[in-house]
């Protein structure tokens, strides 16, 4: 397994650094720990200085600006938490600057809401910004615009683990490390069983490797390692390596780029998908749902074959052509998800009809298919 770690490290260029609050900020007080930043900031220039490509997603904002404040607890309320992001985004990256500029590195501030993501457009210009970026020699710090957002605020990304996977597949990056206060996943709960051990390696992730990381409801997997088991499926399903550690280390990067058995590593995906179904596969939101049959459910998952109007048993939603729908299964399963040709009325016209029945019925006919394989994402 080391020599695995070993040989992939020899094509890194690119990488993803993910830091949580817990590993910037002090767990007595929530202020901003200056030590583990510097450490932080030295390692990543120091990556910098050896040639590698290196962009930051960080959490922190919120716990910052409650430092600024004062405040003990944090807040609850949406607006409470998103005047203490603004309060504490200036402040974090005006620390990042600070350190940053000291061993003579550009940064720049990037801040993301999930449409940047789900929009099409709008991804592709935040990638072309990317790159610019990358160009220019600066390090991107990326965190997500918690100061305006609409949505809950610890749900949307999932707690930055999954704002790094979508950052990873959009810059096309070979290495996700994700930084936090724990030394990697277990094979159990540490909290409860003293003799759990660190799993090294995952080359494929299984439902055990999911159960173990745990679920909902439990203070193993709540905003913790389930939401990084969800970060790392979506970074090796891009051919991305991704490596979870702890970033009390001093040393933690250069450690996991010399190829020390360190942290838990997840193994890239061998056959990954291409950008453009990785985006509709992880990067997309669904406009509305089509309910398949048997056959059709086998034609798209056995055969990829497209999805056709007979194969269609029912709608969910009001979408129009062009939008993202996902694709059920008899069981009540999202087996797949694409960019749909008809829109819902339409579709609601000649579902469970041949294809050369769609004229007939509808008036007009653009095409056979209602989804074609080549916008089609399977799970």
């Amino acid at each position: 397994m080391i020599n695995q770690r070993k040989n992939y490290l020899e094509t890194v260029k690119r990488i993803v650094v993910k830091v949580g609050t817990s590993t910037l900020t002090h767990s007595s007080s929530g202020l901003l720990n200056l030590n583990r930043i510097d450490s932080l900031v030295r390692q990543l220039a120091d990556l910098h200085n050896q040639g590698y490509e290196v962009i930051l997603v960080t959490s922190g904002a919120v716990g910052a600006g409650m430092g600024k404040l004062g405040l003990k607890v944090k807040p609850k309320t949406i607006p409470e938490k998103q005047a203490a992001a603004a309060i504490g985004q200036g402040i974090l990256l005006q620390m990042y600057e600070k350190f940053f500029s000291e061993y003579g590195q550009i940064v720049a501030q990037v801040l993301l809401t999930k449409e940047d993501i789900t929009h099409r457009s709008r991804f592709l210009n935040a990638r072309n910004t990317f790159f610019t970026l990358l160009e220019y020699g600066a390090i991107p710090i990326i965190n997500e615009n918690d100061a305006v957002v609409t949505d809950e605020i610890k749900i949307k990304f999932g707690d930055n683990d999954t704002l790094s996977a979508l950052v990873t597949s959009l810059v096309e990056a070979d290495l996700l490390i994700i930084l936090s206060d724990i030394d990697g996943l277990f094979d159990a709960n540490p909290k409860e069983n003293p003799n759990a051990k660190v799993i090294s390696f995952v080359d494929e992730i299984t439902d055990d490797i999911v159960n173990v990381a745990g679920g909902a409801g439990t203070s193993l997997g709540t905003g913790g390692m389930a939401t990084k088991i969800k970060a790392a499926k979506i970074a090796i399903s891009s051919g991305t390596a991704m490596v979870i550690a702890n970033g009390e280390n001093p040393k933690i990067i250069s450690d996991i780029l010399t190829g020390n058995e360190i942290g838990t590593w997840f193994k890239a995906e061998e056959h990954p998908l291409g950008a453009r179904k990785h985006w509709l596969a992880y990067g997309t939101g669904t406009d509305g749902k089509l309910y398949i049959d048997k056959g059709a459910a086998k034609a798209l998952v056995n055969e990829q074959k497209s999805l056709l109007p007979s194969g269609i048993v029912s709608i969910e939603g009001s979408f129009s052509e062009g939008q993202i729908v996902a694709i059920i299964d008899p069981l009540g399963k999202e087996i797949a998800r694409g960019v749909t040709n008809y829109n819902s009325s339409d579709i609601d016209v000649i579902k469970g009809l041949k294809c050369c029945e769609i004229e007939e019925n509808l008036g007009h006919k653009f095409f056979d298919e209602v989804v074609h394989r080549n916008n089609l994402v399977i799970f």
